[in-house]
């Protein structure tokens, strides 16, 4: 018989998510317009076709993407999905209205937007997607609210940070965007799971495991991100060189993932929630380097390097995070985004540094490294934040027995009992 829940929500959902919905109109209406196209820009239909096409490839990303690759929990596959889409549609927003105010909102006019401004908002909200697999399961929706609009502001904000300390360097905001996005949002999620760590979840849930029609969805999700993710690298940066770097460094990711699985597996089988989050490594470590070689066995090494650190974490190192640290990370994000993420940090460091003469090198090697101790100092300082506030009661967090199961949220007629 199926368990009874108390609904819980009707007093918190609706005006939370309401109010913010309506909040934010009010916000387009008075400070946000579309950006009028020149005359040059009008005639130019490959560039607009260009900029949809990515658009579109990063959209796809986000919503299909992630929301599929989250699924892989046999009773919380329509939370995982339906609340990504909650949580990266509220994203977009808050975030088109930070980046608006920051970086393009001119003295006594309106905020200009273009193509280009949803595809910065897309990758904000990609960044709260990575976020919020270390939470996942284990939070309710509203509580999911207030961490992305939480984390939008965070990410946003070390944008800015980076931006005004490095002044000189012109391009360092988007430069760094791709890369920030994975090891932003992985130490954000990890810091907040450990603010919500109590002593029950020592244990492993029962409910905390893989099936085979959840685990069949979530590998669509990670073909999604798979097949986009030179897309996603190179979003911000048109080169030929970035796709076909990403591309191949992809290709050994799913090599390597599959052999390095069943290789540590003592019956000498393949794990496929190992294989479905490690193939994406190489992409998350190449997105560092891809500006700064032209050889492909570099990014295709890197992919390899990235993949196998990966795989064993999952294999060996997630479930000491649980008891060394009291840390649950339910979607792996530290192994799957900051791990690659520091090692192509790292790459890219070592790459720049032997091609620079020695002043040249340790002034590039100092802002290299201020820029990740940046990023992961605001994300840590964010999360403890973001976990204060999600415990509080006032949300209504569910107990522990509710934790990665649907029917605390959505009807189900099937199971309803007939009196």
């Amino acid at each position: 018989m199926a368990p009874k829940y108390a609904p819980n929500l009707r007093a918190r959902l609706p005006p939370v998510a309401l109010f913010l919905q309506i909040t934010f109109i009010v916000i387009f209406a008075f400070c946000v317009e579309i950006k009028q196209e020149k005359e040059k820009e009008k005639e130019n239909e490959k560039l607009f076709f260009y900029s949809y096409a990515k658009f579109q490839d990063i959209h796809v990303m986000v919503f299909l993407g992630f929301g599929f690759l989250a699924t892989f929990l046999v009773r919380y596959a329509f939370s995982s999905s339906a609340f990504g889409v909650l949580v990266a549609a509220m994203a977009v927003q808050w975030a088109t209205i930070l980046n608006g105010f920051l970086w393009s909102y001119p003295s006594g006019r309106k905020i200009q937007i273009q193509l280009k401004s949803l595809v910065d908002a897309e990758l904000c909200a990609a960044s709260t997607l990575v976020a919020m697999g270390a939470i996942q399961g284990k939070t309710n929706p509203v509580q999911l609210l207030i961490f992305a609009l939480i984390e939008v502001t965070g990410f946003v904000v070390n944008q800015w940070i980076i931006k005004t300390m490095f002044r000189t360097q012109i391009r360092t905001h988007w430069l760094y965007s791709i890369v920030l996005i994975n090891i932003f949002g992985a130490f954000f999620g990890m810091m907040t799971s450990r603010l919500l760590f109590h002593s029950e979840m020592q244990t492993k849930h029962e409910k905390e495991k893989a099936g085979r029609t959840t685990g069949l969805f979530a590998m669509f999700g990670t073909l999604f991100l798979w097949m986009f993710w030179p897309s996603f690298n190179s979003a911000l940066e048109r080169k030929t060189s970035v796709i076909c770097s990403t591309y191949l460094s992809l290709a050994v990711s799913a090599v390597t993932a599959m052999a390095v699985s069943a290789l540590s597996s003592s019956k000498g089988k393949i794990n496929l929630v190992h294989v479905q989050s490690s193939m994406l490594a190489g992409g998350v470590a190449v997105s560092a380097v891809v500006t700064s070689t032209h050889d492909l066995w570099v990014a295709m090494t890197i992919g390899l390097c990235a993949t196998l650190l990966s795989t064993l974490g999952f294999r060996y190192l997630k479930d000491h995070l649980l008891l060394v640290f009291d840390c649950h990370d339910t979607g792996g994000v530290l192994i799957v985004h900051a791990v690659p993420g520091i090692l192509g940090w790292f790459a890219k460091l070592i790459l720049r540094v032997t091609k620079l003469n020695y002043t040249l090198a340790v002034q590039f090697a100092v802002h290299h490294i201020c820029i990740l101790l940046i990023t992961v100092s605001v994300s840590l300082i964010m999360g403890v934040i973001t976990g204060l506030v999600l415990k509080w009661s006032f949300w209504k967090p569910q107990q522990y027995n509710k934790y990665y199961d649907d029917q605390a949220y959505w009807e189900f007629p099937n199971l309803q009992a007939h009196k």
